[in-house]
């Protein structure tokens, strides 16, 4: 379908919680998880929220990827989330480097929550209903962050750890998330 511009760090579309979606399996919906698709695979990206292409509706993408970036990461099945309801199994968090389309060329040391559930909906309006952790959990933490307004350096504890990629990690492909 098409390619859509990133809203950058700074756009206050960003900073707002975006909205239910209240209608499954339109032609409109499937056109802007396509466009999302295609965005996300154009930029080499784990994830992508509706928010971030300018769409404020509770809608994230992520997931269907083995990045250089995360060699030791598992796989995560490509997963189209809407309404999602994010939930803590425990108080065991860790700390892992995250990026963002949305904060291009940049890394931060952000804490997350190790096992979590979630739920929501596919576009056909099919309960989704997960129980996850490591890499799946922050994954799923980080895009649906976006639906809330938040943007991963605001989590960071210690902004000593946030930088740019190519200062932080030199010898790491150059990408973003």
């Amino acid at each position: 379908m098409a390619i859509r511009p990133v809203l950058r760090m700074g756009e206050p579309l960003l900073l707002e919680r975006a909205v239910p979606v209240t209608e499954f399996n339109t032609p409109e919906l499937h056109a802007l998880i396509q466009d999302m698709q295609d965005t996300m695979a154009s930029l080499n990206g784990a994830g992508l929220a509706a928010p971030q292409i300018g769409v404020s509706v509770r809608l994230v993408i992520f997931g269907g990827f083995k990045s250089a970036r995360y060699p030791e990461a598992e796989e995560i099945p490509y997963t189209v989330l809407i309404n999602p309801v994010l939930t803590p199994l425990d108080k065991e968090t860790d700390e892992g480097w995250e990026g963002c389309l949305s904060v291009p060329g940049m890394r931060g040391l952000v804490p997350r929550y190790t096992n979590l559930h979630y739920s929501g909906f596919d576009e056909h309006g099919q309960v989704i209903d997960r129980t996850v952790h490591g890499f799946h959990a922050r994954v799923v933490q980080h895009e649906c962050d976006h639906l809330d307004g938040i943007l991963y350096p605001m989590r960071i504890q210690d902004m000593r750890d946030f930088g740019f990629n190519d200062v932080l990690f030199p010898d790491l492909p150059v990408e973003d998330d």
